[in-house]
């Protein structure tokens, strides 16, 4: 089980660290991953950090204002996202995936549930 927390309102220009904890798995067998969906628009990648946390891949739409960080020992990740834009404004879900890890398209086959971040201009 995935559950995300630490969305909110945040004025454009702010920063913000979502965290998403695992229970239930043996979290550093799992590659994790970010993603966001905005009202109206499809889901997109956002960030993705290996099990190891070696590696990690972001969406260029981050332009840089991404950062993916895990605790295997916590059985966390967070996504710090910092200057944020109006357009940051999504649901953002975690998920995980135990296959061989290919960045963004990781095979990520477990989801939890969204948490709502609302930048305002």
């Amino acid at each position: 089980q995935l559950q995300a927390s630490g969305g909110g309102l945040v004025q454009a220009g702010g920063s913000l660290r979502l965290s998403c904890i695992a229970s239930g798995r043996t979290f550093n067998a799992y590659h994790m991953a970010w993603f966001r969906q905005a009202p109206g628009k499809e889901r997109e990648f956002t960030a993705a950090i290996s099990r190891t946390g070696a590696n990690t891949d972001y969406a260029d739409s981050g332009e840089g204002r991404f950062g993916i960080f895990r605790d295997n020992d916590k059985s966390t990740v967070s996504l710090q996202i910092v200057h944020l834009k109006p357009e940051d404004t999504a649901v953002y879900y975690c998920a995980a995936g135990s296959s061989s890890w290919n960045g963004r398209h990781t095979d990520f086959g477990f989801w939890g549930q969204g948490t709502q971040v609302t930048v305002s201009s």
